[in-house]
């Protein structure tokens, strides 16, 4: 099924607006107190949602493979992020090496799921990297090289790529809040791992709290529980394509709340990002037309069926 223009610009916008505001975070708790406290509360109170709505859980195999995409996909992703902020790298640049997240992916989703990589996705995939690095372009020059710090967000963009074709693979059934659920829960394994074995503390608990309560509804709710449906409905590849364009959200958000002002290559960056999420959206479309059996097969369809429950 084809993404609807509603589901990706809200999948979008709440996944850009963790970045600034966990940039917030990591200025007032360090990373292993901001991940904890954002994967505990965030289990919590998706499970209350999924007990109240009565949703679908995953059961057996199905629970284990959400515990997989949790570690990979919330628990690697998160844990990357935010110690490379902490360690000075701007959100803007973070959420930049985030969005190489279409390029892994597809030659994930072409080597594991045997997807075929249509003139069309390709083109996607090409003017989505070209938007990276116009809007990267900007920053390389004030910085003058890359900080070592972006080895963290390399491991985070794995963790997202990976997380994303084992979910396309294997999930087909419970409700995207409920895996949500699970994987948020798995992953205070690897942010307790983490803490466990770095240094911390609070300089600043009021701010921390409320940058922390920010982070648990608008991405461990609802941006996660966004992005888990909106692969369901049009698999991984395609889904992916949004990263090409959540930079720039994420650069105008980093300009309304930390006042750090986006430059050409970043507007650049939003234009070319939309054209390829329209491109891979056609792609994904043409492709699931021409090839019907090849979308229940690897459960996507069985997956976007469960999630309008």
């Amino acid at each position: 099924m084809r993404l609807s223009p509603t589901l990706a610009a809200s999948t979008a916008i709440f996944y850009a607006l963790g970045y600034p505001v966990g940039a917030l975070s990591v200025r007032y708790a360090t990373p292993g107190v901001v991940l904890i406290a954002r994967f505990v509360l965030g289990a919590l109170i998706l499970a209350a949602i999924v007990g109240i709505r009565r949703l679908d859980w995953p059961r057996g195999r199905q629970a284990w493979h959400a515990v997989v995409i949790g570690l990979t996909t919330q628990g690697m992703q998160f844990v990357g992020c935010y110690e490379a902020m902490y360690a000075g790298v701007s959100p803007v640049l973070v959420a930049l090496v985030i969005a190489m997240n279409p390029v892994i992916t597809a030659a994930l989703a072409s080597l594991l799921l045997r997807e075929r990589l249509s003139a069309r996705r390709i083109c996607a995939v090409v003017i989505a990297f070209a938007a990276v690095c116009a809007a990267f372009a900007g920053r390389v020059a004030d910085v003058g090289h890359i900080d070592l710090a972006v080895v963290w967000v390399i491991v985070a963009v794995i963790g997202l790529a990976f997380g994303g074709v084992y979910q396309q693979r294997f999930m087909t059934d419970g409700h995207p809040m409920a895996i949500n659920a699970i994987g948020a829960a798995a992953a205070v394994v690897p942010a307790g791992v983490f803490a466990a074995l770095t240094t911390q503390h609070i300089t600043n608990t009021g701010a921390a709290i409320g940058s922390i309560a920010v982070l648990v509804i608008a991405n461990s709710v609802i941006a996660a529980s966004l992005y888990l449906a909106a692969i369901r409905r049009a698999g991984a590849s395609a889904v992916s394509l949004l990263f090409g364009v959540i930079p720039s959200i994420a650069a105008l958000l980093t300009w309304a709340i930390l006042a750090e002002r986006p430059d050409i290559g970043v507007i650049v960056g939003l234009v070319l990002g939309a054209a390829a999420c329209a491109l891979g959206n056609d792609g994904a479309r043409a492709g699931t037309r021409t090839q019907p059996d090849s979308t229940s097969d690897n459960g996507v369809e069985c997956g976007s069926m469960a999630a309008t429950r």
